[in-house]
C-alpha cells in the first residue's frame, strides 16, 4: 500500500462533463471532486454509463472540461496548446480495454517501442542502446524482443498486445498511468499476468495507477483506494477497506451483491486473485 503522507497528483474540483446534441443535453459526469495522491493505486468503479470512462478521458486530456477544473500536482491543468499537451503526456498514459484499436497496424513494433524512446528525449541515444532498452521492456512484460522485430501489433495474440502496452509504458516512464478496463478483452488466463505486471510497473517506476473497472472485487484486491461512479456522480470513495467491506451507499451494495457467488460477497478476503 502507498504511503498516506504522499503528495496530490490529480484533483478534480466540480468538474463536469455534458454531451449536446441538438436540443438535447447529456450530463456524462456530474460536478464531482476528487484527490488522487501520487504512488497509490485508485479504483475507479462503475457500471457501463456511469461516466467512468468520460472522466478518464477528460483526465488524459483527450475529451474537454465543459466546467470545474482539473489540478496536476496542485496546479490548474494547462493543456491549451499542441506542445503543452504533449508535454502533459509525459506524465500521464493510458492502457485501454481494447489492444486491437491501439495500434498503427502499419507500425512494426520495433518502432512503435523505438518512438517511446524518442518521446523521452532518446532520439541521440546510440543504436545498441537503444536496442537493449527495448529488450529490457519486453524481458519487463514476459516477451521476447527478437521475436518481435519486424512484425506487426496484428501478428500478436490480444494478450500480447496488452503486455507490449505495458512495455510501451515502461520506457516512458509516466508519472500516472490510466488503466481503462484493460483486462476485459483478453483470455482470463492472461488476465492475472496484466494485473500483476501493472502492480509491478507501478513499484518499479513509482507511478500512480488509476484503474477503470466494473469489477468491484478486483477493485478491493488491487486498490488503496475506490471511488464509486454512479449516473456520472461519485456517490461514495475511500480506503478500499472502507467501501468495499463497509458500504454505506445502496449502489456500492448492490455492485458488491453482484459479484459471481463463488465466495461471500462480504468476506473478499477469501478471493485468491493471484497478486
Amino acid at each position: 500500500m502507498a504511503d498516506e503522507t504522499c503528495e496530490t497528483c490529480l484533483s478534480g474540483t466540480n468538474l463536469t462533463k455534458i454531451y449536446a446534441f441538438g436540443k438535447s443535453r447529456t450530463v456524462a459526469v456530474d460536478n464531482i471532486n476528487f484527490c488522487f495522491n501520487a504512488g497509490q493505486v485508485i479504483s475507479i468503479v462503475g457500471e457501463s454509463g456511469s461516466g467512468k470512462t468520460t472522466l478518464a478521458k477528460m483526465l488524459l486530456g483527450l475529451t474537454n472540461v465543459t466546467s470545474g477544473q482539473i489540478y496536476f500536482r496542485g496546479k490548474p491543468l494547462d493543456i491549451s496548446t499542441s506542445k503543452k499537451r504533449k508535454e502533459y503526456w509525459k506524465s500521464i498514459q493510458a492502457i485501454f480495454q481494447d489492444p486491437y484499436s491501439s495500434y498503427n497496424i502499419f507500425t512494426k513494433i520495433d518502432d512503435v517501442l523505438l518512438d517511446c524512446i524518442h518521446l523521452r528525449g532518446g532520439r541521440k541515444v546510440p543504436k545498441e542502446e537503444k536496442i537493449a532498452m527495448m529488450e529490457e521492456a519486453c524481458r519487463f512484460v514476459n516477451l521476447k524482443f527478437a521475436e518481435l522485430t519486424n512484425k506487426y501489433p496484428f501478428e500478436l495474440s490480444g494478450g500480447q498486445m496488452q503486455r507490449l502496452m505495458i512495455a510501451r509504458v515502461f520506457l516512458l516512464k509516466p508519472k500516472i498511468l490510466l488503466a481503462d478496463e484493460p483486462t476485459s478483452m483478453i483470455d482470463a488466463c492472461s488476465r492475472a499476468s496484466i494485473l500483476e505486471m501493472l502492480l509491478k510497473l507501478r513499484d518499479e517506476i513509482n507511478m500512480t495507477l488509476i484503474f477503470i473497472t466494473h469489477d468491484i472485487g478486483l477493485a478491493y484486491f488491487i486498490s488503496d483506494e475506490v471511488y464509486i461512479m454512479e449516473h456520472g456522480k461519485i456517490v461514495e470513495s475511500g480506503s478500499a477497506d472502507e467501501v468495499i467491506l463497509n458500504p454505506k451507499e445502496a449502489y456500492t451494495k448492490r455492485l458488491i451483491n453482484d459479484v459471481p457467488k463463488i465466495y461471500e460477497p462480504w468476506d473478499l478476503s477469501t478471493v485468491d486473485y493471484h497478486l
